[in-house]
């Protein structure tokens, strides 16, 4: 058994620690979209579904030492991908359509390792139940779990702060080497034994009927629909960080240990009321015009409201589970709803929907499952169930019609909403009544980037974060000499278009196309600007290392993902790659607005390790300046431009903070940041 638990264990944690740091290592190759996540969650979902087919096909059809002949061989043949980090040839990624460069760069990098690694827990366990007769193999299921969370719990918090990218590629490589000993010692330990047959005529062995298979799909399906719709939920608003990856993640898990390992724990009794309150709880927080409640009573109550949802998919699951002769195959639809459900939101969902639909119907089918199950449960003990189905019905009815209200209403008034691999975009007109008249905005989720007025006598004015008392807003306002180059990252609706003069060049980096559509077909500022404005289509980073010199006199970074900086555009090597292409005397802006992360410690330390200043210049309250709103720049500066600006911004001049660390592109910790 220890050898079998070891096997288990190791395997599941490697797993799950591979999933966050490759996820991390291409997060900056596809502009730090949080969809990156998802698309990789449909890769995982994707290979453990095929090595739960191999565990089955082997299992079922080849002898006892054959399969460990082959399993051996499959193994041995997988130490040949080792290291497990893609090449710098996977950077060039389209732009338009890159789930399926990621998924491929998914499969020819860790592709085989994690499919054998997935294989691990169910063939194991039939092994297990064949040479260990009379002995359940579910404990090593619950094990596996256990190890899953450990790996999971610990990358955040452990891993990721202490290691370089770099160092825990190379370490997981050695530990998956000893993996690949240590399984094939388990097969060649367990050719012995003979398989179970299905002719008992105990009731446990009865092959499972339709409707118990269909539950088999349709219960971890909703579970795998729910916990990437609420991870898409909290990572495009916050930030795309393995943290918010891992915490949602985490509650699935922590429902397989306690569902498979203490079944008893899962009560209808209790659980079926917090399901009735954790629908309410999510219904109400997706509701249009709600107060924000804070980013960690957010996390919180999304987390525990998922958290019980899985806990009613996979309890009930488990009270299907089969006679062990039946395990494989019961796995293998786990794994086929799961795969099921990733494919729905991360590659389905963006094309069919344009706004975040999958959410709401993840809630809704959750609330018909559960009604299912229990009209199910009350027929087979031969009670009435007439009056509870119409109820249950009505209810699950009306809570899907709130559901789609709920997803309707966020549309209402949009001229424009649509969605694409970047997430989704609106644009909506509107009019506070504050007597300036209605003005167009572009949202990314809930985050406005960018509005321009629709009244003539405002609308060539520069608004919101990058208005004319805002920090980019003064610099970009300073002198009038020479014409000037200038550099953006990250378009918006092109408002800073508007501060370019006669004789200036603009060149603008974004990363979205769709971006770029909407900031030409639904606003002005591009075509009303008197500079000559160059698009450049692509991640702004990559593109700038790619691109000789251009001497930017200003290189503002305005590039974000939901509410926060991609990490990529805040390291060392970016900001060499931004101070190459300034000429002397230039200044580099880089708006910081955020709620959540606190990013002056990292761009103070990088400032110091190239010898430049950082000045910190804020908007808190506009006030009078009725066309802005709150705002933060820093502005990284040489010391030419800091005798030039440090005294007219009144500025304050940022300090390294002790101890923190510099960010690499081998090394960041968000969690250090966070507010």
């Amino acid at each position: 058994m220890v050898l079998y638990a070891c096997a288990v264990f190791l395997a599941a944690f490697l797993l799950f620690q591979i999933q966050p740091l490759i996820a991390k290592i291409i997060l900056p190759w596809f502009g730090g979209a949080s969809s990156v996540w998802n698309t990789c969650m449909v890769f995982f979902q994707a290979a453990l579904l095929l090595g739960y087919v191999y565990a089955h096909w082997l299992n079922e059809r080849l002898s006892a030492r054959k399969q460990a002949a082959v399993h051996s061989a499959a193994l041995l043949a997988s130490l040949a991908v080792l290291p497990v980090m893609p090449g710098e040839s996977w950077k060039s990624a389209p732009a338009t359509y890159p789930e399926g460069h990621i998924l491929l760069l998914l499969a020819a990098t860790v592709g085989l390792p994690f499919f054998l690694l997935s294989t691990t827990s169910p063939l194991l366990q039939a092994w297990y139940a064949r040479t260990h007769a009379g002995k359940t193999p579910y404990r090593l299921y619950a094990l596996s779990n256990l190890a899953s969370l450990a790996a999971l719990l610990s990358y955040p918090v452990l891993v990721e702060p202490n290691l370089s990218v770099r160092a825990q590629a190379w370490i997981w490589s050695g530990a998956y080497a000893c993996f690949v000993l240590l399984a094939a010692a388990v097969a060649w330990r367990s050719r012995g034994g003979h398989a179970m047959k299905s002719a008992a005529p105990m009731p446990p062995a009865a092959p499972p009927g339709r409707h118990e298979r269909a539950l088999w799909v349709t219960l971890p399906a909703t579970a795998s629909i729910l916990l990437l719709s609420i991870t898409t939920y909290l990572t495009q608003d916050v930030a795309a960080i393995p943290f918010l990856w891992v915490l949602p993640l985490s509650a699935y898990l922590l429902s397989f240990i306690i569902c498979f390992e203490a079944p008893r724990l899962y009560h209808r009794g209790i659980f079926m009321p917090l399901l009735a309150v954790a629908l309410g709880v999510v219904a109400y927080m997706l509701w249009p015009g709600q107060a924000t409640i804070g980013v960690l009573k957010t996390v919180g109550l999304a987390t525990g409201a998922l958290f019980v949802f899985c806990m009613m998919c996979h309890g009930e699951l488990v009270r299907l589970k089969p006679h062990p002769r039946y395990l494989t195959a019961f796995y293998l639809m786990l794994a086929f709803g799961g795969a099921l459900g990733g494919v729905f939101v991360g590659l389905v969902a963006p094309v069919l929907f344009n706004g975040y639909f999958e959410l709401p119907l993840g809630l809704a089918l959750c609330a018909a499952l559960t009604a299912i199950v229990l009209i199910r449960e009350m027929r087979l003990v031969a009670k009435r169930v007439e009056d509870l189905a119409w109820i249950l019905a009505a209810v699950v009815i009306a809570y899907t019609i709130v559901m789609g209200v709920t997803a309707g209403e966020k549309l209402q008034g949009c001229r424009i909403a649509a969605r694409n691999f970047y997430g989704q975009l609106r644009v909506r007109d509107f009019d506070p009544g504050d007597g300036l008249g209605p003005r167009r905005e572009l949202l990314h989720g809930a985050i406005i980037h960018g509005v321009q007025f629709l009244d003539e006598g405002y609308r060539h004015k520069p608004t919101s974060y990058y208005c004319e008392e805002s920090g980019v807003g003064k610099v970009l306002l300073e002198g009038a000499g020479a014409p000037r180059r200038i550099g953006v990252v990250g378009l918006g609706t092109g408002t800073l278009a508007l501060y370019g003069r006669p004789g200036d060049t603009i060149r603008i980096y974004e990363i979205n196309p769709l971006v770029v559509e909407l900031a030409r077909s639904e606003f002005t500022f591009l075509r009303d600007s008197k500079a000559k404005v160059e698009i450049v289509l692509g991640d702004a980073r990559l593109s700038l290392e790619r691109e000789p010199d251009q001497r930017f006199d200003v290189l503002v970074m305005d590039a974000f993902s939901g509410d926060s900086v991609p990490v990529h555009l805040l390291t060392e090597e970016a900001f060499r790659t931004y101070l190459r292409h300034l000429a002397p005397g230039g200044v580099l802006a880089m708006n910081i607005s955020n709620k959540y992360l606190e990013l002056e410690p990292v761009i103070a330390s990088a400032a110091k390790r190239f010898n430049r200043s950082a000045l910190y210049t804020s908007l808190d309250e506009p006030g009078n300046h009725r066309l802005c709103y709150s705002s933060s720049w820093v502005l990284v500066v040489d010391e030419e431009a800091h005798d030039k600006l440090h005294e007219p911004l009144q500025a304050e001049i940022l300090q390294p903070v002790p101890g923190f660390r510099l960010w690499t592109d081998d090394y960041s910790s968000l969690l250090s940041v966070v507010k």
